[in-house]
């Protein structure tokens, strides 16, 4: 049965997934049965696993498999555009935002954006504009991961059940695979259930083993699909060869304007206004806490981009058609080895099913669905908050207890997720370029970034001018959201952002 296609890799993830409900539930054990400690864990997470929770929960399917796939369509340039100016932006909205935020929020005792934008500007309304916009940019951002989870399960798969039911019968290099609608749905009742078990403090621990699941076995998978696809003694020498193969376009930024290059600086500005990020800086148990984070997450970006949009890159090359048909005949593969994949999100999958044994492509892949859950599980447990404390509680206050709140936080996350999984199933979703989805996402919440700027240091900002700069951003990224589609026929899987002030 081991030997059984597509076995072995299901095998090593199940266990995986089942190690993590084992994490959830032990700290279920610790968790009080307060809002505080199921939102914040009650400010008591240290230097190490907060900077696990903010890396982990910034690093999504758009960081692995996403960036893979750009990298595999427009080369190693992929990387400028937003992992060397994500270390630099996101340690400064650390420091900056993070800080900040934090001391406020000790101070008054907020637990989301919407109380601090509201205390600030004192408005009361101001949170029923801001909470439909947070919610409606994070369910892109949700789609990323659900979107990369299953079309990743669905590879590594491959062969399980060729002739079986509920969507397994498919036809060509897929064929057998868990289908992407049951891979996504597992992975969103496994995040699922360790949110409502843990809260925030379960949400914290599973990032910090997450986390490290994913860097170390990252590493692993770049060391390994360079060996087998430059196939010299020493896998240093095998990623030379491949560099070396690499053609022009591909080997540098060249395909990428420069305007359109400066413009992707200012997308990881919004990681200032990511509500996940800015409830795990409220877990911080100090100021002190937050210097780790800042120093460490540039080191961590780097160690986690730079093989993955390598290796989508040296996918471009010839190389990796001559491995793949070399393992292929050693395995006793039967026919031609299986395509390259035509979708990019399929790229990462593809080079570690068909580069690596079932057992240990297994384990990788365990490790990229470390990555997608890590960012899965805060921004689930984020929108609960949200609701909680920016409706519920706050039009409603002392109608229920914690208790209650608790049911009716959980409740909402359900439908948030449910929605999520039904565009998932109702849309060309499926087939959505990740990086480009994510892309959109992240402008949304970028373009928001100057807001929170001046609500936390300008004493001068106005309600008239907060409202002002809120619609303006609403507005400029609904119209070109709108053209975005225009230009491509309305495929959402084609479409990528389409307005490049160099024309290239």
């Amino acid at each position: 049965m081991l030997t059984h296609p597509g076995f072995p890799q299901l095998l090593v993830i199940l266990t995986y997934l089942v190690l993590l409900l084992s994490l959830s539930f032990w700290s279920n054990r610790r968790l009080q049965r307060t809002r505080a400690d199921f939102q914040l864990a009650s400010h008591s997470i240290g230097p190490f696993f907060l900077l696990m929770s903010l890396f982990g929960t910034t690093m999504t399917g758009f960081a692995l498999v996403g960036s893979s796939g750009e990298a595999y369509r427009r080369g190693i340039g992929v990387y400028g555009l937003l992992a060397s100016g994500s270390g630099i932006m996101h340690s400064l909205c650390f420091f900056l935002i993070g800080t900040r935020a934090w001391y406020l929020a000790r101070q008054h005792g907020f637990a989301t954006q919407i109380a601090l934008f509201r205390q600030r500007l004192e408005s009361d309304r101001i949170g029923l504009v801001l909470f439909p916009v947070l919610v409606g940019l994070s369910i892109p951002y949700l789609l990323v991961g659900v979107i990369s989870a299953g079309t990743f399960l669905q590879q590594l798969t491959a062969g399980l059940w060729p002739e079986g039911p509920l969507g397994f019968s498919q036809t060509g290099p897929y064929r057998g695979g868990i289908p992407p609608w049951m891979g996504a749905g597992l992975v969103c009742v496994v995040v699922l259930v360790y949110v409502f078990a843990g809260g925030m403090r379960g949400t914290a621990w599973a990032n910090g083993f997450q986390t490290m699941v994913f860097l170390v076995l990252g590493g692993a998978t770049f060391v390994i699909i360079a060996s087998a696809m430059g196939r010299e003694p020493r896998w240093l020498e095998s990623a030379q060869r491949l560099s070396q193969a690499l053609a022009d376009p591909v080997a540098s930024r060249s395909q990428i304007s420069p305007w359109y290059y400066f413009s992707y600086l200012l997308i990881p500005l919004s990681a200032g206004m990511f509500p996940h990020l800015f409830q795990h800086w409220l877990t911080a148990r100090s100021a002190e806490t937050f210097k780790l984070p800042v120093i460490a997450h540039p080191i961590f970006i780097m160690l986690l981009w730079v093989p993955c949009v390598l290796l989508g890159a040296w996918a471009t090359t010839d190389l990796l058609p001559e491995a793949v048909a070399a393992r292929w005949g050693a395995i006793g593969g039967e026919g031609e080895p299986p395509p390259l994949p035509t979708n990019p999100n399929y790229i990462l999958a593809y080079m570690v099913r068909m580069l690596t044994s079932p057992l240990l492509a297994g384990c990788l892949a365990a490790g990229i669905l470390a990555a997608i859950m890590s960012s899965l599980d805060s921004q689930f447990l984020c929108l609960g908050t949200i609701f909680n404390n920016d409706l519920l509680s706050h039009y409603r206050p002392g109608r229920y207890t914690d208790a209650q709140q608790l049911r009716l936080t959980r409740l909402f996350i359900l439908a948030v997720v449910g929605l999520t999984y039904a565009i998932y199933l109702m849309t060309a979703a499926q087939a959505a370029n990740v990086f480009a989805l994510g892309i959109w996402c992240f402008s949304g919440f970028a373009a928001l970034f100057p807001l929170a700027v001046a609500v936390l240091y300008w004493p001068g900002l106005s309600k008239a001018g907060a409202y002002s700069g809120l619609f303006a951003a609403i507005i400029s990224w609904c119209w070109l959201f709108y053209q975005a589609i225009r230009q491509t026929d309305g495929k959402l899987g084609d479409f990528a952002v389409q307005i490049d002030l160099g024309g290239g």
